[in-house]
């Protein structure tokens, strides 16, 4: 599949003209993640690609530059992305245009916002390199719960931080079945990480 992708050029790039960024907790150490493209992320897009998603209303956790978003978008799938930092919405809509599809519905979240109903709820949600920080598994794995279905498939690619095994904890205290499933055919270089998937229903 051909898709087209603007990203910030590295890390270094950083461009808070109004502090907005700044005044959600987002500093200039961190301000460029989001916006390039990562080893997880790939990954994501390409095991994303392979599986059945007709008939799945799917949602992007935390998707920062959203290339699986936009393979999705590309295929014609009911995707909807979310993701905290305030640049996200801007590069997804321009990336969208880049390929010629329709917007991407967005949502600007926390993971520790109470549910916002107008959201809805999914039957596949999926992430990459999420869990940065210890606390993480913990709020994402509430958030997850929040808005999945009571059948749903969730579907996270961790480079190994060392910080799954709470979120993985926590997600089969919800009612979710858990599989590792091998990276070998999701990635042209050697991936140290792992894909994750959680079933329920």
């Amino acid at each position: 599949m051909d898709i087209h992708i603007r990203t910030l050029k590295d890390t270094q790039q950083f461009y808070d003209k109004n502090n907005e960024a700044k005044n959600l907790g987002i500093y200039s150490s961190s301000w460029s993640l989001f916006g390039v493209l990562w080893p997880s992320s790939q990954v994501l897009a390409n095991y994303i690609y392979q599986l059945n998603t007709v008939s799945k209303r799917i949602l992007e956790v935390g998707c920062g530059i959203g290339l699986s978003s936009l393979v999705l978008n590309h295929l014609h799938q009911d995707i909807t992305a979310t993701d905290y930092h305030p640049e996200v919405k801007g590069f997804l809509s321009k990336n969208s245009d880049l390929n010629n599809d329709k917007e991407i519905p967005f949502y600007r979240l926390d993971w520790k916002d109470e549910i916002l109903e107008k959201v809805g709820k999914f039957d596949l949600i999926i992430g990459s390199d999420l869990l940065y920080e210890q606390n993480h598994g913990i709020l994402l794995s509430n958030f997850i719960n929040q808005y999945a279905n009571n059948k749903c498939e969730v579907i996270i690619v961790d480079p190994s931080r060392g910080n799954h095994s709470k979120f993985k904890s926590k997600m089969i205290n919800f009612g979710f079945t858990y599989k590792k499933i091998d990276t070998l055919n999701y990635s042209d270089n050697e991936f140290k990480g792992s894909i994750h998937q959680y079933k329920k229903g």
